[in-house]
């Protein structure tokens, strides 16, 4: 927004009282609390491109845990050995979970 400094200024005063005035004449307003759209109306009628994927299928290949790979007895995840942090007993942690 533009300044004009060479408009005369307000004093605090001035101010205030024309913010008292603003805040009356908005809650006089009788269409400030209105909503012009409903939100679930608004939800329902967008959709994302490409959004629809019930048509689709996911097929992934899994492969089983190799031999140089271990699964982390805290985060469940597979690991490989080099990521291996800790042995308790026949329980293995990787580096990220100790």
């Amino acid at each position: 927004m533009a300044t004009d400094y060479d408009a005369p200024r307000k004093s605090d005063e001035e101010m205030s009282e024309d913010s008292l005035e603003e805040l009356k004449t908005r809650r006089n307003d009788k269409n400030s609390g209105k909503v012009d759209e409903d939100e679930v109306e608004a939800a329902e009628s967008f959709e994302l491109p490409g959004a629809d994927l019930s048509h689709e299928e996911l097929t992934v290949r899994v492969l089983p845990r190799q031999s140089n790979e271990f699964t982390c007895a805290s985060c469940f995840l597979v690991k490989s050995q080099s990521q291996l942090a800790e042995t308790r007993g026949d329980l293995k942690y990787c580096v990220d979970c100790v």
